[in-house]
Formats: C-alpha cells, sequence, structure tokens
C-alpha cells in the first residue's frame, strides 16, 4: 500500500497511520470495518490503531496464506524494515489488513512492519527465541505493562502493544541497549552479571539469592520476587524477562553486551591456549575440508520439490526424505539434516522464494551461506542439546528450546580469539571451554531443561562438541583435522563470518561446461534458478553446483505447457545458451502444420460407405455428427448420448453394435398425445331451476 507523502523515520503504527494519504486511510478504515467515534479526543488514525493491534491474524498466523507469512517473517527479521527491489505479491493481502506497508525509497521499496505488530508476532523456527522479540511476545501483561511504563515514565495504558513501542525505540537499538545498560547501578549490575554467569536463566529462588532478598512471598506456584527488590528493577527495563512459570532469562542481546565487558577476565586463559599453539605444528595427516553451503541447499531445495507432497508447513522434515536427499547428494544425514531445517527457516523451501520481490528469491546464491549461518546462530531451528535436533519435529506449543544459544556464543568467541587460520586441537578448546566460568551455570541449566522436557541429559561441553565436529563444518566453518587427536581450524568463509566481514566472492559467472551441464555461478540469483527448475536435474553438488539441462529435459517442459522462447529467457538470464541447446530450441519453436481440436463423445465405425454417406446426409441423424469424419467412421457430437444416436440411427434402419451386442433404445420418445375416447353415453342436461 505505498503512500505518497513522505513518511517519518519512526515505525510506530500511529504515526505511520497519519502519514498515510485521507484516501487511502479512509479506504484501510471501510475494508476494516472500524467504527471511528468523532465524539473521541483521539484522531481516527489514534482509534483505527487501536482495533489494528486486536487483529486475530496477529494472535494466529495460520490466518493468513502461507507466502504472506512468509513475508511477514522476512520483514521481522530485518527489523521491522525491508529494502526490495519490487512490491512482492504477498504484500497485497497484509496490505488490504492494514499489517505491512510499503513506501517508496528512491528506486527501491521499503517494507514496513510497525512496532506495535512486530512485538505481537509469534516467535517462528527462523528466530532466536531468547532474542528481546521473542520474549516480550510470550511474556504476561504485567510485565509488558511495566517495561512499558518505564520506559513511558507514566503507567502504560491499553492497549498495552502500543505503549511498548517506545519501549523498542531503546530495547531493538543495540546502541540505545548499552547506554541502558551503563545507567544501572552497582547493585542492580551486579544481580545482572549473576545471572548472566550462571547461564543466563535463573528461577526464583535463585534470583533472590543474587539480590540478597531475605523476604521469600510464597504462592502456589513458589517464591515470587517483590516488585521493589533489584530484579523487579532490571526486569522492568526489560533486560531480565520472567517467563512463566518462575523463570528469568536474559535476552541475547542483553547477555552480548554483558559477556564483551568480561573480555578481560578470558585474556590470561586465551594466552596460554595460544601459546600452546604457536609453539608446535598441530597440522593432521588427514583432514576433512569444509565446503559452501549454498550450493548443496539450493540443491536440497530444488530436489526438495520433487517431493513437495512429502513436505507440510510447520512440520518436520521426514526421515525417510532425509534418507534419501543424502543418499542422492553423498552427505551425512545429519548435515543434509541441518541445511534441510535451515533452509526451511529462511522460506528456501517456500514456493515464494521464486519471487525475485524478496529474500530469499532476490539474493545470489553465495549470500544463502550467511543466511543459513545466522539461521542457525539464532537457535529457532536446530538446538544441539537434544538427541533429534530438528525442532520442528517437536510440536508448535512444546517447542522449549535449551540454553544451546549460550553455548553456541562460548564456541564462537573462542574460535575468534585461538582461531586465526591456524590448527587447534579440540583438546585445547575443550580445556578452554571447561575453564569458562559460564559453563557450571550451563551445565545445571542443561540439566533442568532436560527433566523439564524429559529428554536425556547432556553437558555443555558434550553440546560445544556437536557444535563443533558436527554443525560448524556442515556451515563451512571450520575444517576437522584427524590425526592421533582431532584438530580444527577455520575457513577463510568462516573467518568472514564470525567477524562479521564480507566474504571473498568468486566473480565467476554461470557457464554451461558442455553441451548440457550448466555450473551455477556464487552471483546467480535465486529466482532465477527456481525458475528453470521445471526443465532440470541437478547433478553435482559441492564447492558449486551443476544443473542439468538435456534436450530430454527441456521435452518434458515443452509437453508441460512452456514455450521454448520463456525456456531460452529463463536459461539465458543465468548463462548463455551453447549452440546446441540453441538449435534445440530453435526446432522445437518451429510450426510444422496446425491441427483443429474437435470434441466428441464417441467414434461410430461404419465400414460400408454408402451407409455412411447415408447417415451423414439424412436429416434424423445428419446433427449427431462432426462433418468432416475420419474415413471409416463418423464422429459423434459432443452432446449426443448412446441412447439418442442408437434411436436416431434405427430410424434410417442402421442398427448400432457394441462389443457384439445389438443396442436397443431404453426409452420411447415423447409422441403426439392422443385424446381419450369419447364416452358414448350423452351427458345429462341440467335440470332447470323453478
Amino acid at each position: 500500500m505505498p503512500a505518497e507523502r513522505p513518511q517519518p523515520a519512526t515505525r510506530h503504527l500511529v504515526d505511520i497511520l497519519r502519514a498515510l494519504p485521507p484516501a487511502e486511510l479512509n479506504a484501510l478504515i471501510a475494508r476494516l470495518g472500524v467504527r471511528i467515534d468523532p465524539a473521541k479526543r483521539i484522531d481516527p488514525p489514534s482509534q483505527l490503531a487501536r482495533a489494528l493491534v486486536s487483529l486475530p491474524e496477529l494472535r494466529d498466523p495460520s490466518r493468513l496464506p502461507h507466502a504472506s507469512l512468509e513475508l511477514l517473517h522476512r520483514v521481522a527479521e530485518a527489523r521491522g524494515l525491508l529494502i526490495v527491489t519490487t512490491v512482492p505479491p504477498a504484500l497485497e493481502p497484509l496490505a488490504a489488513r492494514g499489517l505491512l506497508f510499503a513506501r517508496q525509497a528512491g528506486e527501491a521499496v521499503e517494507l514496513v512492519l510497525p512496532t506495535a505488530y512486530l512485538l505481537q508476532l509469534r516467535s517462528w523456527e527462523g528466530e532466536d527465541p531468547r532474542g528481546i522479540r521473542a520474549l516480550l511476545a510470550q511474556s504476561p501483561l504485567e510485565t509488558m505493562s511495566a517495561i512499558a511504563g518505564h520506559y513511558l515514565g507514566r503507567p502504560a495504558t491499553p492497549p498495552v502493544a502500543l505503549a511498548l513501542e517506545v519501549a523498542w525505540d531503546v530495547l531493538g537499538d543495540p546502541t540505545m541497549l548499552a547506554e541502558e545498560i551503563a545507567k544501572l547501578g552497582p547493585t542492580e549490575r551486579r544481580v545482572l552479571d549473576g545471572v548472566d554467569r550462571d547461564g543466563g536463566e535463573v528461577d526464583t529462588e535463585e534470583l533472590l539469592e543474587l539480590e540478597r532478598e531475605p523476604l521469600r512471598l510464597r504462592t502456589a506456584t513458589g517464591a515470587t520476587p517483590s516488585r521493589r527488590g533489584v530484579g523487579f528493577a532490571v526486569e522492568r527495563r526489560g533486560l531480565l524477562i520472567p517467563m512463566h512459570p518462575n523463570r528469568h532469562v536474559v535476552p541475547t542481546e542483553v547477555s552480548a553486551i554483558i559477556s564483551a565487558a568480561s573480555v578481560a577476565e578470558r585474556e590470561a586463559r586465551r594466552k596460554q591456549v595460544r601459546v600452546f599453539i604457536e609453539s608446535e605444528d598441530h597440522a593432521p595427516r588427514r583432514a576433512k575440508f569444509a565446503v559452501d553451503p549454498a550450493p548443496i541447499a539450493m540443491g536440497l531445495a530444488l530436489t526438495a520439490r520433487e517431493h513437495a507432497a512429502e513436505v507440510r508447513p510447520g512440520i518436520g522434515t521426514p526421515k525417510s526424505l532425509i534418507t534419501k536427499l543424502a543418499t542422492r547428494f553423498g552427505r551425512e544425514p545429519q548435515q543434509v539434516a541441518l541445511l534441510v531445517a535451515l533452509s526451511r527457516a529462511i522460506g528456501l523451501w517456500d514456493t515464494s522464494a521464486t519471487s525475485a520481490a524478496a529474500p530469499p528469491g532476490s539474493l545470489a546464491l553465495h549470500e544463502l551461506a550467511r543466511l543459513l549461518f545466522i539461521a542457525w546462530r539464532r537457535g529457532g531451528a536446530w538446538d544441539e542439546g537434544r538427541a533429534d535436533p530438528e525442532m520442528l519435529r517437536i510440536a508448535a506449543e512444546s517447542r522449549d528450546s535449551s540454553a544451546v544459544n549460550v553455548v553456541r556464543e562460548l564456541v564462537i568467541d573462542c574460535l575468534k580469539e585461538v582461531g586465526d587460520g591456524r590448527w587447534v586441537p579440540w583438546s585445547s578448546l575443550e580445556g578452554y571451554l571447561k575453564t569458562d566460568q559460564r559453563v557450571p551455570g550451563l551445565t545445571r541449566l542443561l540439566r533442568r531443561w532436560a527433566e523439564r522436557v524429559g529428554v536425556e541429559v547432556v553437558e555443555a561441553v558434550e553440546v560445544a562438541r556437536r557444535i563443533v565436529h558436527d554443525s560448524l563444518p556442515a556451515l563451512g566453518i571450520v575444517d576437522i583435522g584427524e590425526d592421533d587427536g582431532i584438530a580444527i581450524r577455520l575457513t577463510p568463509r568462516g573467518r568472514a563470518l564470525l567477524f562479521n566481514r564480507p566474504p571473498t566472492v568468486d566473480s565467476t559467472p554461470s557457464k554451461f561446461l558442455d553441451t548440457h551441464v550448466l555450473r551455477l555461478g556464487p552471483q546467480s540469483r535465486v529466482s532465477a534458478v527456481f525458475a528453470i527448475a521445471p526443465f532440470v536435474e541437478v547433478g553435482r553438488a559441492g564447492e558449486t553446483l551443476d544443473l542439468i539441462v538435456a534436450p530430454q529435459t527441456l521435452a518434458r517442459a515443452l509437453s508441460a505447457g512452456l514455450e521454448a522462447d520463456v525456456l531460452r529467457q529463463r536459461i539465458e538470464a543465468l548463462a548463455p545458451l551453447p549452440d546446441s541447446l540453441s538449435r534445440t530450441l530453435a526446432q522445437a519453436s518451429i510450426v510444422l502444420g496446425r491441427a483443429t481440436f474437435v470434441a466428441a463423445s464417441g467414434f461410430l465405425w461404419v465400414e460400408d460407405g454408402n451407409i455412411r454417406e447415408l447417415l451423414r446426409t439424412r436429416r434424423p441423424t445428419a446433427e449427431l455428427f462432426v462433418d468432416p469424419s475420419p474415413p471409416s467412421g463418423l464422429l459423434v457430437q459432443l452432446a449426443v448420448d448412446l441412447d439418442r444416436l442408437t434411436r436416431r440411427c434405427r430410424t434410417v434402419g442402421v442398427e448400432i453394435v457394441s462389443d457384439g451386442q445389438i443396442l436397443r433404445a431404453r426409452s420411447m420418445p415423447p409422441g403426439r398425445l392422443t385424446p381419450p375416447p369419447r364416452s358414448t353415453r350423452e351427458p345429462k342436461e341440467p335440470k332447470e331451476k323453478d
């Protein structure tokens, strides 16, 4: 719903509605059936905003089309502002409901998700379940009101979603969030640091111990913190979020800021590990070198379209399909399962990926590696704390993630500090991780989580081993060396991703290796690759992805109704056509003749030419057949049934035989009704009245 006048920088819902042209605002009010009361002291945009934040689509996204829901998630992952080249088709249902807005920004288009909507969306598989947004969205009303009131400077009035927009201006901005943490008093900072050292999560009893609160207020669910305590002072700032029934969690964004301040404490341990690494050459005799996950993920997405019936939204990928794909690409099933789960989380398996207007369809092939890494780091789709790590295999209401995100950050920090391209023994990294002050708290959290969800207890170091040995190699982050022990090394791609630097991209374009094999270049657009999916076969997938464009695949596409010119345009959007395929498409586009389709209900085989001519020319039967008909028979018109054909032909002396049996008409034709015979008795004359 593009707006004509300039939009404000803020993404508050009321401000966006006020910036809309009057005609567009009135049209939105009419579509939603919102009653505007002119007697109220608030203006129509404010009244409309109060109605919009109560839309059921925000709390039940299944009401939206799947493509629109995927677009909504992509905009939410971009923190409410996504820049696209053109307006995506999936925007229309969202714009009609006033859920998403678009505005022109030069040659691009900005898709704006108001903050009030952003804070109400349910968590999805591509999001960090311990991020501030996800925790706020599932917080109780009392917590949201306290946070909104703190940043507003006054009590928050309903609807709370509109009041929380001011709080998100601070909590959603890393710079302002760091300034807010710096404003904490010594006691509040001590409590926050204590929770972070315990793994970022404590129960109420542990929180009261940290704040040294002697008073224990107990309810049916156990102890409850005082609203005058230090813990509540941190919670009302949104730096510590309470979760039902008695857990208190430090959001990921807050933990990252707090952990960054304790780098000096890890300096001594880092030096010890580095001295050991530099003292010897730890290069292994054998190594498994990680490859770029983008070509493999793209190949999996193309192959999965052949098994679309086996994959359902919101439900885990069948293990039988994972096994088929692992065999097809020659990869370990665990690595394939990881790439499949992350690909689904970023929308690569959805039909909306074929659109070039929004990610992932608008991205280049090499950009998928960073997107997959971000989805893994968020932790909503994959959890190494479980025996079966794919989160989609669990019911949506039971997807309670472990503290694996904290372990991931520990591993990433460790690799960033000691992994500079050299081989590092896993035993050294394991010792480095064990000495971290957060590991005991993480072990306790993992044990408590395992008891809560009913899974096997796993140690924090074991989770770190799974991350280093399984997940990071599948994402192309580390190489694995095998000798007397296990050694790891950051790849150039891994260093670029961990340090948030732009990776070195090969500028080799897509090209045909021979007459039939198309090798995709890193700059190939994802939507362009999906456009040729109906008439290609997936070949080798490694550092690059090869697609087979053979005459038989082109013949299948032509028989399915695709024009030769369309095939040529889609292929040339990736690479110039070789001469052989160009000639094949040119020959396929030549029209040798033209045939006319005639609908018929049957064919009457008549060997005698005189009988055929009789049936074709006589008035009772001429209208039953298609003229002209093929030799040796007559085509029966589409609307003529067998009973009518049998009856009409019999009137001119021709019998119809089917399966050796002479057909007879089942019903008599309606004839002229004959009047009943008149009675011979004369009717009596009426008596005259006196």
